[in-house]
């Protein structure tokens, strides 16, 4: 089931618990220049998932611009290079990349270049330019841009890394909000929600809030049956395929 859109209800409520604390937590807000939340704390994972959305929404004490980041579970990754050899495609080059996000999106007010330095921007790891991947092992400098290049890129194919900055858009002076897409693919496990506040050209104010995707139902207990008794897994897949094999054979030579 896809879910592309929060009910008007709960974004409602949502609006409404927002303005409650506007109103009834200025000396608050003062001593917490940001406060954000998300319309729900877990992605469930059921079969026939096709991906879903999840609405940022939060609250400033004050004029300036806002940026969120969206973090996966890290991984590490090796990422390889295939050249033609005698006219056979092989893997000849490779290098690792440790602790990668598995999932990254970056949405802003305006564009980066307008909001801060690039040292800013580096030190929180706000846009792909920014992203810290660390390499595994020593490389010179430039075999490291160019396998950072395609790491980046395949995770962009693969729609886990946006491709260009979502919108963060105000609703009045104080009040801000955003939409996360999360494709069907999307890895399970604990995400990082990152909500800065930028004023004056440098973060004034951040939080960060967690954020589950897990696997429920049906699909959890194959992923879990595979992930656990692998070898019995294949086994059975191998039955069935070839079970399923004899009955269309079956079928065909009656017809």
């Amino acid at each position: 089931m896809t879910s592309r859109a929060v009910p008007g209800l709960r974004l409602a409520a949502l609006l409404c618990a927002t303005l409650g604390a506007l109103a009834a937590g200025t000396q608050a807000l003062r001593a917490q220049a940001l406060v954000a939340d998300l319309s729900h704390h877990l992605i469930a994972i059921t079969t026939g998932f096709t991906g879903t959305e999840v609405v940022l929404f939060g609250a400033v004490d004050g004029p300036g611009d806002v940026a969120v980041v969206v973090q996966g579970p890290p991984d590490d990754t090796v990422v390889r290079r295939k050249e033609r050899v005698a006219g056979i495609w092989l893997n000849t080059r490779r290098l690792g990349f440790t602790q990668v996000p598995s999932f990254y999106r970056v949405a802003t007010t305006r564009p980066l270049g307008m909001l801060v330095e690039d040292s800013v921007l580096q030190r929180h790891e706000i846009g792909l330019g920014y992203l810290n991947l660390v390499p595994g092992e020593p490389a010179p400098p430039e075999t490291v841009r160019e396998f950072r290049e395609a790491l980046i890129r395949k995770k962009q194919e693969d729609g886990l890394y946006s491709t260009e900055h979502a919108q963060v858009a105000f609703l009045g002076e104080r009040l801000f909000r955003t939409t996360i897409y999360f494709p069907a693919n999307v890895p399970t496990g604990a995400y990082i929600v990152s909500v800065y506040l930028i004023r004056d050209g440098d973060v004034v104010s951040a939080q960060t809030t967690p954020l589950a995707v897990s696997k429920i139902g049906f699909s959890a207990d194959v992923y879990d049956f595979a992930t656990r008794q692998s070898l019995l897994y294949a086994t059975v897949a191998i039955v069935f395929a070839m079970a399923a094999g004899w009955l269309a054979g079956a079928v065909f030579r009656r017809v």
